[in-house]
């Protein structure tokens, strides 16, 4: 004698129990095989990827297993038209919610190793990376919420045209402060500078100690702390000179007219020997560049191997003081600033200069 239970006899019933247990079970064991062959397998490679395959398949809920074999279970069943429509819409929701899980631990887990990777070359980038996984995980669980309602039947269109317009009005309240955070993520994500660095922007010069969500912060030379919007910033033409591999160096110096011709040919060779005589420095050239106003000009170029500012005043250091040995065993002389003034009447010039008593002209030197 069949026992009729909602339509369903108790053979059914079971079937129906046998099967949920079944996948249950079954579930249950491949999660619980495919963690321990992936924890085994994780501490020896390179990659990230199998760790954080393994904490996302950790997240996944015992409610999402459970409804799942309720789910298949229920199946071999004759249901209600109306209680087999709940239980799919339920069974969607649940299945959506585990994945925004999944994706919620797969976005914070990748973000907290990127953060970990990039904070002994770029502390400040963790603000801006945090911010970053934030929106992320946000507009995960927005999307999945409106797949939700979707899935239980609401008109979304309506609600995201409104969150559409609401968007854009708060987006242009806020646009300056979007702007810079959005500024904030570029420089994080493209790296034109890191905390560090040393760069001009504009005419403003120092070493970048923050970078923030708004504004990022550099020390000067003189010890002050300058300010800058991140918008600003990159709107701006920057020189990054800790990227510096080699450094280019022209100096000039000046002699005397009075010099012979034998000691002007002489100086191009003394200008060579003096740069190659550094360990870092590499010889480009140096000529009798041309006439000056009270003076003979001589023009160098060499490179310094390094972009260390240091490292150039060093050898510019050593060649200038190579010249001035070699210049007075030469017997060189260096110019200095002078003027030559003629005078169309030196004659009337002496009668003033004799009219003027001897007192006078003594205090005036």
């Amino acid at each position: 004698m069949r026992n009729l239970i909602t339509n369903n006899d108790i053979q059914a019933w079971l079937v129906a129990f046998g099967i949920a247990v079944a996948v249950i079970v079954l579930l249950y064991a491949a999660k619980g095989l495919l963690l321990r062959r992936l924890a085994h397998i994780a501490p020896n490679t390179v990659t990230y990827l199998d760790d954080l395959a393994v904490k996302i398949l950790a997240a996944t809920h015992p409610v999402f297993i459970l409804l799942m074999g309720v789910y298949a279970g229920a199946q071999g069943l004759i249901m209600a038209e109306r209680s087999a429509l709940f239980l799919q819409h339920l069974t969607v929701t649940v299945l959506l919610l585990q994945a925004a899980r999944w994706g919620d631990v797969g976005i914070k887990g990748w973000f907290h190793h990127y953060r970990l990777r990039r904070s002994a070359e770029d502390a400040a980038s963790t603000t801006s990376t945090a911010a970053l996984g934030f929106v992320a995980r946000t507009a995960l669980w927005v999307v999945i919420a409106l797949m939700i309602l979707d899935n239980f039947g609401v008109n979304i269109t309506t609600l995201v045209a409104s969150l559409g317009i609401g968007g854009i009005a708060v987006a242009l309240a806020m646009q300056n402060i979007l702007g810079d955070l959005f500024s904030s993520l570029s420089i994080v994500l493209d790296k034109p500078f890191v905390v560090g660095d040393f760069i001009i922007v504009d005419d403003v010069l120092g070493t970048v100690e923050y970078v923030g969500l708004k504004t990022t912060r550099l020390r000067s030379l003189g010890g002050e702390q300058i300010v800058f919007s991140n918008s600003d910033l990159l709107k701006s033409r920057i020189r990054n000179y800790k990227h510096m591999q080699t450094r280019r160096v022209l100096f000039t110096i000046r002699v005397p007219y009075k010099v012979s011709k034998a000691q002007v040919l002489a100086i191009p060779q003394i200008l060579r020997e003096a740069v190659e005589a550094q360990e870092q420095a590499t010889f480009d050239r140096a000529h009798f560049k041309g006439y000056g106003t009270s003076s003979l000009e001589f023009e160098t170029v060499y490179y310094v191997k390094s972009g260390d500012y240091g490292v150039y005043m060093d050898v510019q250091q050593a060649i200038n003081v190579i010249l001035f040995e070699r210049f007075e065993n030469e017997d060189i002389p260096f110019a200095y600033p002078t003027q030559l003034l003629k005078l169309d009447q030196p004659e009337a010039w002496l009668d003033v200069q004799a009219a003027v008593p001897e007192e006078r002209r003594a205090a005036n030197g």
